[in-house]
């Protein structure tokens, strides 16, 4: 059981550590009732307890149980796979890994049923063997897994050290005029209200860097700018490009969470289409690409977009 302390801000117990750790309010309900949150010293049970602020909190948040992880069949897109690592095209729509109440279909168990993943003391949770990084369930395009244990060291310190340059594909609508690079250079922490929303700002904020490259844009008659947008995030925040284009103006389309929903796609129309990475054991460049998916070029051309050379070759 691993114990974190915290100095408290004035508000509800178990708002105030959710906000501290991250996690969702009803997790940490469970937490306090069960003793695992201590304030001053003593245990609290009671979640609605009131902070003034300054108190000394100390989580001692339970290990998760393991849990046993199926193999799949399920049919895969591998861009690029040896003895050390596998990059697959995700499709939208599949989770990454396991999670609670999510225990089928993920990445994980469609990997799994073609070879065995790697559980290494760091990896986050019981639920991710082989996870260096993650896409959302309905962001396409590249993610590379580690097949051993120094594989994964290798690849997780090149995304925390930042050696790695990533490349997404965005359409985004608002109002930005999408006629010039943007660079946004905001942090991004947890919306304080809508816990599954993160925000520009919020609890417990942390840098975060995007630079947007436009590739092809036009007005869509209405007073906003339709953009086919490159993005490119320096840092790695949970919902990074949909929060500094929302913060922008312009949300990406088909985006429930940050905009709105959208005709021409069924998903938020996101793809990580490029992936430079330092092989883990070479130490070369590798380079990795997924083509843009049909939806979200469909998409563009349905709204009257045409498609820029970019999209058409090689790595940008």
């Amino acid at each position: 059981m691993e114990k974190q302390l915290y100095t408290a801000v004035p508000g509800r117990l178990d708002a105030v550590v959710a906000d501290l750790t991250g996690e969702s309010r009803s997790q940490v309900a469970a937490w306090i009732a069960a003793g695992h949150v201590a304030v001053g010293g003593q245990a609290v049970t009671k979640p609605s307890l009131k902070l003034r602020g300054g108190e000394q909190v100390v989580v001692a948040a339970p290990q998760p149980q393991p849990q046993e992880v199926a193999a799949e069949d399920i049919p895969l897109d591998i861009l690029y796979e040896d003895s050390a690592l596998i990059a697959v095209n995700k499709p939208p729509g599949m989770v990454t890994h396991p999670a609670p109440g999510v225990v089928s279909g993920t990445l994980v168990n469609a990997l799994l049923g073609r070879f065995a993943l790697p559980q290494t003391p760091d990896t986050a949770g019981p639920y991710r063997p082989g996870i260096v990084h993650r896409l959302d369930k309905d962001t396409s395009g590249v993610i590379v897994v580690a097949k051993t244990v120094q594989a994964h060291a290798a690849l997780s310190h090149s995304f925390k050290a930042r050696e790695t340059r990533k490349v997404y594909l965005a359409l985004a609508a608002g109002l930005w005029r999408a006629e010039r690079p943007a660079e946004v250079d905001a942090p991004v922490g947890r919306h304080p209200v809508q816990r599954q929303k993160m925000t520009v700002g919020g609890a417990h904020p942390r840098e975060a860097q995007t630079r947007f490259l436009p590739l092809a844009s036009h007005p869509d008659g209405h007073g906003r700018t339709l953009a086919l947008v490159q993005c490119e995030p320096r840092t790695g925040r949970t919902h990074q490009i949909r929060v500094h284009l929302a913060h922008l103006g312009s949300p990406i389309l088909g985006d429930m969470v940050y905009g709105r929903a959208s005709q021409v796609i069924g998903r938020q129309a996101l793809h990580a289409w490029q992936l430079t990475v330092p092989h883990p054991v070479s130490g070369a460049p590798l380079n990795l690409c997924a083509p843009p998916p049909d939806d979200l070029l469909t998409a563009w051309t349905a709204l009257g977009g045409t498609l820029p050379a970019e999209l058409l070759g090689g790595p940008a």
